[in-house]
């Protein structure tokens, strides 16, 4: 791949930032640059990695301001987005009406169609950023107007597995040949699209659920909990204060949205759990399957408590109910 780099510590110290602000200008992005090292300028900058239609970027500079104002926009827009990844350091950026502090690991999608103010004041700040056209972004722009200038987390999920591949792309960009350069592309705008759907996804979610009634929301809170522990019958740890936890709600608050059912919290966990246990004694391809470990294995760790819950629900032991359940599936 096409790979140029620019070293400003190569430039007699008077003339770095000068180096630097010509180096922006060739952008074809018009923007205010200032620092408070412009007489010690030491940053890098190592661009053109080209991947088809994606531009990789990696930058390093201690303090600077970059503003691109509607007269900037006005003189020169290629109509572009940027996502950019802070690797360290961080930013104070305002974007159109958005404001917002960007640190380490953390995603941002910018546009070169909105007035732009970047700050970094508090020590040097290093990222990559990639550029690309609206037309890879599938999505309209109203609703990728609502993801501009907000923080991205690239710390888990999504975010990640696409900052993860930025900073090994940009490590190992001299091990790819210029054929690799459109996969490596289509994969970053590929992880990105997701990226941007999952937030979008997120971001309508809240709003539908902002729109609900008091008693739609606390149906769906009731069944988003519903499904939480059935995800999690195994362990031995789901309790109603670790349920309560998870869903950022109070022990008071929990038991009245199952008491609205007419069954308490733990009563309904129990009740998963057996039915669980009796699907599994049942079923024949289990039929080598200690009962103790089918029980251990839905959340009952003493083998007498399970017995004695089984026989409260089904009238039987749960040895008696596997005898008739497999002899009856022959």
């Amino acid at each position: 791949m096409i790979v140029t780099g620019l070293q400003i510590d190569d430039i007699p110290p008077a003339e770095r930032f000068a180096a630097w602000r010509a180096l922006c200008e060739l952008t074809a992005i018009p923007m205010e640059l200032r620092s408070d090292h412009e007489h010690d300028f030491r940053a890098s900058v190592r661009g053109g990695v080209s991947l088809g239609e994606v531009t990789l970027t990696s930058t390093s500079v201690p303090s600077l301001r970059n503003e691109r104002t509607a007269a900037h926009i006005r003189r020169s827009d290629p109509e572009l987005y940027h996502l950019r990844l802070t690797l360290s350091g961080e930013s104070d950026v305002r974007h159109g009406d958005v404001e917002a502090t960007v640190g380490a690991r953390q995603l941002m999608l910018t546009s070169t169609s909105t007035p732009y103010l970047a700050v970094c004041e508090r020590g040097r700040v290093d990222g990559m950023s990639i550029t690309l056209s609206p037309s890879l972004l599938p999505f309209p722009a109203a609703e990728l107007n609502r993801l501009l200038g907000q923080r991205l987390s690239g710390r888990s999920g999504i975010g990640a597995m696409l900052a993860d591949f930025l900073i090994r792309l940009a490590a190992e960009s001299d091990r790819y040949g210029p054929a690799d350069a459109p996969r490596l592309g289509t994969v970053a705008v590929d992880l990105l699209n997701a990226l941007l759907a999952h937030e979008l996804d997120a971001g309508a979610e809240a709003r539908a659920e902002n729109r609900l009634t008091p008693e739609s929301r606390r149906r769906t809170l009731r069944l988003r909990i519903e499904e939480f522990v059935r995800q999690n019958l195994h362990s031995p740890g789901l309790t109603p204060a670790s349920i309560a936890a998870a869903h950022h709600i109070s022990l008071r608050y929990l038991y009245r949205l199952f008491e609205e059912q007419g069954h308490t919290v733990s009563a309904w966990i129990r009740a998963q759990r057996l039915e669980r246990c009796r699907r599994d004694l049942a079923d024949p391809a289990l039929g080598d399957t200690p009962i103790h470990a089918i029980a251990a294995r839905w959340g009952f760790s003493h083998a007498a408590d399970f017995s004695r819950a089984f026989r409260g629900a089904y009238g039987v032991p749960p040895r008696d109910f596997r005898h008739t359940a497999l002899w009856t599936n022959r």
